[in-house]
C-alpha cells in the first residue's frame, strides 16, 4: 500500500480520485491547495503526489516549483489539468513532474501512471549508495525507455548472454552497467572493452591474455579481460567490428567457459556473463560474411534495443535537467541551474 497525496481545489474531482486510489488499495490524504500541500509535505512522507494545475492562489506549477526549492528529493508528482497545452506540459516536465495528464482521467489510466510512479520511487529511493549513484541510472520516463527498463529487469534475472543494439551514443554501456548492477553478479567485477578501438593484432591478447614471451614485447603475463571479469560481467562493446579469427576464439570461450592465453597451451576456466553491444546490423554482417552466424546465435539469447533520443522525446527535458544539475558541484553555494521554458521548447523542436 502506498501513501498518496491529492492536491486539487475541485471537491468533486478530489473525492472521486481519492475513492479510485483507495479502491486500488492505497492510503490517501487530500488537500485543496498548494499552500496546504507544502505544509503537509514538510512533515509527512508520501510515495506519490497528484497535483492539479489550475488552482486559485498558488497554482500547481508554482506549488511544484516551491516544493523543489524546499526539498532535495521529491516523490513522483503527477500533474493533472483540464486545460492541456504544449506550454504547460513542457513547463511541468521542466519543473520535474513525473507525468502530465489531461482530465478527466479514468481508473485504468490512474492505475497505470501510479504503477510507473511507484516503480520510479522504488528505483530512486535513498540508500547507502555513493552521492553520485544517480549518475549511473538510466534516465527517461518515456514509454520507450520503460520498455528498456523492463528488458533489463528480465535479463538481469538470467545469466545468459545479452546483445544490446543501438546507435552510437544511445547509452549501450549504461545498459550493460545497469544489467550488472541489478543482477546476482553485482558484487563481481564489471569489465568493458571496445573492440573497435583496439588493433586486431592486440585484441586477442586484451581479451584472453598472454603468457610471457608470447610475442615481442610480452615481458610478463597478462590476464586479459575474461579473467579480469571472472565472477562478473564483461561488456564487448562494438563487437560488430571484431575480426573473424578473434570471433572464432570468442565462440569457443562462450561455448566452453574457458580461455587459452596467447602463447600458452593451458586453458583457464572462467565464469563470465558476456554482454555484447553494437550499432551494426549483425544479421546483414552475417549475410556479407563479416560476422559468424554461430557466434551471433550464441550472443543473441536475450536482446535489448536502445532507441535513439528522437524516438523518445519525453526523455529530452529530464535528461537536460539532469546534466544541468551535474554542471554545478554538489557543495557549490549557487543553486542548481534550471532550463527555461524557451530553451525546453527549442530542445523539443530540434531534429
Amino acid at each position: 500500500m502506498a501513501h498518496l497525496l491529492i492536491v486539487d481545489d475541485d471537491d468533486a474531482f478530489r473525492d472521486t480520485l481519492a475513492e479510485t486510489l483507495e479502491g486500488l488499495g492505497h492510503g490517501v490524504t487530500a488537500v485543496a491547495g498548494g499552500a496546504e500541500a507544502i505544509e503537509v509535505l514538510a512533515h509527512t512522507r508520501f510515495d506519490a503526489v497528484f497535483l492539479d494545475h489550475r488552482m486559485p492562489g498558488m497554482d500547481g506549477l508554482q506549488t511544484l516549483s516551491a516544493l523543489r526549492a524546499r526539498a532535495g528529493r521529491l516523490p513522483p508528482v503527477i500533474v493533472l489539468t483540464a486545460f492541456s497545452s504544449a506550454g504547460n506540459t513542457i513547463e511541468a516536465m521542466r519543473l520535474g513532474a513525473f507525468d502530465h495528464l489531461a482530465k478527466p482521467i479514468g481508473r485504468e489510466a490512474v492505475r497505470e501512471v501510479l504503477e510507473r510512479a511507484l516503480q520510479q520511487r522504488t528505483a530512486t529511493a535513498p540508500s547507502a549508495a555513493p552521492d553520485d549513484a544517480d549518475d549511473a541510472e538510466l534516465i527517461g520516463p518515456s514509454e520507450a525507455m520503460r520498455e528498456v527498463h523492463k528488458r533489463i529487469g528480465l535479463a538481469a534475472a538470467s545469466a545468459m548472454p545479452v546483445l544490446v543494439l543501438g546507435e552510437t551514443g544511445t547509452g549501450k554501456e549504461m545498459v550493460a552497467r545497469a544489467l550488472h548492477r541489478h543482477s546476482a553478479r553485482a558484487g563481481g567485477p564489471f569489465v568493458a572493452i571496445n573492440c573497435s578501438a583496439i588493433p586486431k593484432e592486440l585484441l586477442e591478447s586484451e581479451l584472453f591474455g598472454h603468457v610471457r614471451g608470447a610475442f615481442t614485447g610480452a615481458t610478463g603475463e597478462r590476464l586479459g579481460c575474461f579473467r579480469a571479469a571472472d565472477g562478473g560481467v564483461l561488456l564487448l562493446d562494438e563487437i560488430g567490428d571484431m575480426a573473424l579469427d578473434v570471433q572464432a576464439k570468442m565462440l569457443r570461450a562462450l561455448q566452453e567457459g574457458e580461455v587459452t592465453p596467447l602463447g600458452g597451451h593451458r586453458t583457464v576456466k572462467v565464469d563470465v556473463r558476456v554482454v555484447a553491444a553494437t550499432h551494426r546490423d549483425l544479421r546483414a554482417a552475417v549475410r556479407e560474411g563479416r560476422f559468424r552466424e554461430d557466434l551471433l546465435y550464441r550472443l543473441d539469447v536475450l536482446s535489448i534495443r536502445l532507441p535513439p533520443l528522437r524516438e523518445r522525446l519525453a526523455d529530452i527535458i529530464p535528461l537536460a535537467e539532469h546534466f544541468l544539475r551535474r554542471a554545478v558541484p554538489r557543495d557549490a553555494a549557487e543553486p542548481p541551474k534550471s532550463l527555461s521554458a524557451e530553451a525546453a521548447r527549442r530542445l523539443l523542436g530540434h531534429p
